[in-house]
């Protein structure tokens, strides 16, 4: 049977008598294969019709796709696979974290896709030696060994041909930062030496450094940003704006892309803010302008120095003495140091003996605590009034009355809650959800009530609840003696010190992003890798046409797929016809009209 036509396009198709049983009487793969054809058109369907409805479809399944992918062990086989090496040199350890990404895609306007690698049992590769690499202060000689298992960990895990290719950073921080400057520098310049000799990564003199406070928290920004998508500017109608006044840039117009997340991460010993600053600052005085240069990080994450759609102008300022830890060490001073002052000038002995305590608003009622040294020793008794422990601390935040400041009167750009996100990890979320359990979304006058509830609760029924296993399994002793401290600390950094308001509901409590913990060496290995795009957009210029023709011609052979085409092409020319036969009958219209 043939078919054949010279207009409008000349071609020929003919199916033989044995072919035709096979589309009579059709098979599973034909089955399947016209229900693909008809997925297919579903999907035209949706991109022709529907408008930007479909870019939603499209982002789910990709985002899906995404979290699927990225537990699954990483393919060491893939040629086309990347890798690189950041070594996070912290005060109690360090840890080797390797990363793996494909070729870019060619598009200059997104990141490279930097995923942690995982070995054959889906695990991140990752390794973690003690102590901290600050303890080689006296022996900087030895900074290499040191490093050695890590390098070595990390060399086993990536293919060997791809050594030669690998970026290796070495960033070291807060153990680091306390040392003199002198004995910093002797500890990089082993490392930068030795590691050249024994691997043959790629490693310059360059990717060995003491990173400052605020680099690590813009790496931190970076990578949980990164992680939920928001560099990805393609924004869908569901998805939060914000307008953007990009830094350095000649545009009049402000650009409009998709909200960052701002960041809260309160530790043991410090506290840290940084999130995004769309719009053009001003500042109070001269010196507050000094100062904020100092806090402000201007950076831009695309490949190409010349495009301003990754340009990003953040604000982070990490505050010592300010995490959960530190916060009540303070306290304890200041409890010390007040009631012995108070004891001398009224001939009292309150807190010296266990028989008469010292009342404490911030222990939960009736815990009972001691402080202090041998020397010193102050006995306490809890009370459990949460209103009365958050005015107490309120003069531990250092507040100023200058405009635009926050905790210790350290200058914070205008905030707008109306549009805005945050993330809340660490004491955050170990606040609201290993004892409150009310992690997650944040309402303040629910966790103020929750709160008061557990400061007011006597301690016998706190720990009868704990030996039943009611709290977190994490949750220890030590949590529930300072949670009614720790609570009322957090309530005051979030609303007193940082200014948000009461009723602000865009703030999110997490321990992970997407069911995985998010570490600032990611947000470096992004920043620090955003040229090599340009090496891959490159090579994909200098591909001839004839690659792309060889690889198509390939699939001819299927009768499936040209089946596919022969029927879309006569759907066009059906098309096409009753267009004319349309076009026919308004002509002759038109012609009967006239005469």
């Amino acid at each position: 049977i043939s078919f054949s036509c010279l207009f409008p396009a000349s071609w020929h198709f003919s199916l033989s008598t044995q072919v035709l049983p096979r589309l009579l009487i059709p098979s599973f793969r034909q089955l399947l294969f016209s229900g693909l054809v008809l997925c297919l058109i579903g999907l035209l369907y949706l991109l022709l019709v529907t408008g930007k409805g479909h870019l939603r479809v499209l982002c789910f399944f990709q985002r899906h796709l995404a979290r699927v992918t990225d537990v699954d062990a990483t393919d060491t086989s893939n040629p086309n696979l990347n890798y690189g090496l950041v070594i996070d040199c912290g005060s109690s350890g360090s840890r080797v974290f390797v990363y793996c990404w494909p070729r870019h895609n060619g598009n200059p306007h997104e990141l490279l896709d930097i995923r942690q690698m995982r070995d054959q049992h889906r695990k991140p590769v990752v390794m973690k030696i003690k102590p901290g690499i600050s303890e080689l202060a006296k022996t900087p000689e030895k900074a290499s060994d040191y490093i050695y298992p890590l390098l070595s960990f990390a060399a086993q895990h990536i293919p060997r041909n791809k050594h030669q290719e690998t970026p290796l950073y070495i960033l070291c921080t807060a153990g680091m930062r306390v040392l003199p400057e002198s004995q910093q520098e002797a500890i990089l310049e082993d490392l930068r030496t030795d590691i050249p000799v024994h691997f043959n990564f790629l490693f310059s003199d360059s990717h060995v450094e003491v990173i400052s406070g605020k680099q690590e928290g813009v790496y931190a920004w970076i990578g949980i940003n990164f992680v939920l998508g928001r560099f990805n500017h393609v924004h869908n109608d569901g998805e939060a704006v914000v307008e953007v006044h990009v830094p350095g840039s000649d545009q009049q117009e402000a650009m409009v892309r998709k909200r960052t997340a701002g960041v809260l991460d309160m530790g043991g010993v410090s506290t840290q803010i940084a999130y995004e600053v769309p719009k053009t600052v001003s500042f109070a005085s001269p010196q507050q302008e000094e100062v904020a240069k100092n806090l402000l990080a201007e950076f831009n994450l695309g490949c190409d120095a010349h495009r301003t759609e990754h340009v990003y102008r953040v604000y982070v300022s990490t505050f010592l003495g300010f995490g959960g830890n530190a916060a009540r060490q303070r306290y304890e001073e200041s409890l010390i140091k007040n009631t012995a002052a108070r004891n001398k000038l009224l001939g009292q002995h309150i807190g010296e003996i266990q028989e008469s305590p010292l009342l404490d608003p911030c222990l939960p009622t009736d815990l009972q605590d001691e402080i202090g040294p041998p020397t010193q020793k102050l006995y306490l008794r809890g009370t459990g009034d949460f209103d009365q422990c958050r005015q107490i601390l309120q003069p531990f935040l250092n507040r100023t009355s200058e405009i635009q400041t926050s905790l210790s009167g350290v200058y914070q750009p205008a905030i707008d809650y109306s549009n805005s996100q945050f993330y809340g990890f660490s004491e955050f979320y170990y606040c609201t959800e290993d004892v409150l359990r009310m992690g997650g979304d944040y309402n303040a006058s629910k966790y103020a009530q929750a709160a008061k509830s557990y400061c007011a609760t006597q301690w016998k029924t706190l720990r009868e609840r704990f030996d039943s296993g009611l709290f977190a399994s994490h949750a220890d002793l030590h949590r529930l003696k300072y949670q009614c401290f720790k609570s009322a600390w957090m309530y005051e950094v979030l609303h007193s010190g940082f200014s948000f308001p009461t009723n602000y509901k865009n703030l999110k409590t997490a321990l992970l992003v997407y069911d995985k913990e998010v570490q600032w060496t990611l947000g470096a290995i992004l920043y620090r890798t955003r040229f090599l795009p340009l090496r891959d957009i490159q090579q994909e210029s200098l591909k001839g046409v004839h690659a792309h023709w060889r690889h198509s011609f390939s699939f001819v052979n299927n009768h499936y797929l040209f089946l596919a085409c022969f029927f879309i092409v006569l759907l066009s020319i059906m098309l096409y016809l009753l267009r004319l036969r349309r076009i026919h009958r308004r002509t002759a219209q038109c012609l009967l009209i006239y005469f």
